[in-house]
């Protein structure tokens, strides 16, 4: 992480990363990311189900080993989570030597992954604004002392080209360091101070969660699908919604392909502090 990228991300809150995959990964992740969404759309209403600590339902694949909620409908999105049980071909985002240097810059404790999840946003849908001060964000909390401390960061990639008429990920700049509860309501569209980040395929946008976000309107015909990998430090369990403050779902098959450095990125095998 340069100097410059540091000081933007304290600024800011965030930051855009261009050309953090090749040409290969891309297209390798989009494939398997359009195979998943096929199969989660096949069961996403079937059982096994299992209710969320926030009350969202979700299918549980036994045979895949991900959690998806959602629909495939105007102004709806499908949520795929635990995707790393789902296709190998995801496992280029483990250890990811780009990613985890700017992970490591931000994250003062040894960095763990909490939070694994596919969007796929069909036209019509916004993802409410959340995040910035308020009381049930406290555990994601910024700081900085001698460095940027965060308790949560997350690395969104994108596999094809996003417009704001797309559905743009976006930010309020600078709500990472807010003392004051938001006083607007969640539609990103309508907040004051949202920016909309237009990206390319292969871009991704680093952020710490205590930033307020959302997503724009998906005004166009194309279906707007990201992988999302959240980190945070060792102790913190999944920030996944099915499986919230449990620890992160791996099966053992998954776990059977991993190196043991890969191994170390999920909670269940913390080091010694």
């Amino acid at each position: 992480m340069t100097e410059i990228e540091q000081y933007e991300f304290d600024r800011q809150g965030y930051i855009v990363i261009k050309n953090m995959l090749t040409n290969q990964e891309v297209g390798s992740l989009r494939s398997a990311v359009d195979v998943l969404e096929e199969h989660a759309l096949e069961y996403v209403d079937e059982p096994p189900r299992l209710v969320s600590a926030w009350g969202h339902e979700y299918h549980v694949n036994k045979e895949k080993g991900y959690h998806v909620q959602g629909a495939k409908e105007e102004g709806k999105t499908l949520i795929i989570e635990d995707f790393w049980n789902a296709d190998s071909a995801f496992d280029v985002l483990l250890d990811h030597s780009k990613t985890m240097d700017y992970v490591q810059a931000v994250v003062r404790s040894r960095p763990t992954i909490n939070n694994s999840e596919i969007r796929i946003r069909y036209k019509g849908n916004a993802s409410s604004s959340h995040g910035g001060m308020r009381p049930d964000n406290s555990k994601y909390r910024y700081t900085f002392t001698d460095r940027i401390d965060c308790m949560m960061v997350r690395m969104v990639y994108f596999i094809h080209d996003v417009t704001n008429e797309q559905g743009a990920f976006c930010v309020v700049p600078g709500t990472h360091k807010g003392n004051l509860k938001c006083p607007y309501e969640s539609d990103p569209n309508a907040e004051p101070g949202m920016v909309g980040l237009e990206v390319k395929a292969g871009d991704a946008i680093f952020f710490t969660e205590h930033l307020r976000h959302g997503g724009l309107t998906n005004r166009s015909d194309q279906v707007r699908k990201t992988i999302h990998v959240g980190y945070g430090p060792y102790w913190m369990m999944s920030q996944n919604i099915a499986t919230m403050d449990d620890p992160q779902f791996v099966t053992d098959e998954t776990l059977a392909r991993y190196t043991p450095e890969q191994r170390g990125l999920f909670r269940a095998w913390p080091d010694k502090e």
